[in-house]
């Protein structure tokens, strides 16, 4: 009987998602992390590896994967594009990010979080980062205003400068 209910559910559940118009809304995550090298604090920078936006600086981040929070994704995305494991490290919430046209490929809901790291460690690119870096911050933020960020990540900067003090 248990298992009928299930496939009655699953069954109804394919047949609501076909009569809903209703454009899908994906979820993602991106961490902004600070750093201080002799005293001038710098961010850390991925390069898009491809479209959209290859080769515009960006965080770390991607999709919010079934099953797991977006504290979680932010976490994993930081380890699979840099290498750098935040698994101990705090993280705080920036804000979320819901503009309709954020993002080409259709509608994606972005929640940034944000550290300052005691240490810069060494980046190493990897998945669709083509490379990964320590930027100063006062040069990150005049790519900012050179539109040299991907998507909506010259407001994520800008909020989570404010988060966190960095840089005044």
């Amino acid at each position: 009987m248990a298992r009928m209910r299930y496939w009655a559910a699953a069954l109804a559940g394919r047949v609501a998602t076909r009569l809903d118009r209703r454009a899908p809304v994906f979820y993602a995550a991106d961490v902004v992390l600070f750093a201080h090298r002799n005293g001038v604090p710098h961010v850390l920078l991925i390069e898009r590896g491809w479209d959209p936006h290859q080769g515009k600086a960006a965080f770390p981040g991607g999709h919010v994967d079934a099953g797991e929070t977006a504290l979680a994704a932010a976490k994993r995305e930081a380890v699979e594009e840099t290498g750098l494991d935040l698994g101990r490290i705090p993280l705080r919430l920036v804000d979320v990010y819901d503009t309709p046209d954020r993002d080409p490929r259709g509608r994606y809901v972005g929640v940034a979080y944000t550290a300052v790291l005691p240490t810069m460690p060494a980046p190493v690119a990897a998945d669709d980062a083509a490379a990964a870096s320590w930027i100063p911050l006062d040069v990150a933020v005049q790519m900012a205003r050179s539109g040299r960020f991907a998507f909506d990540h010259a407001d994520i900067l800008a909020d989570a400068v404010r988060a966190t003090g960095v840089g005044r």
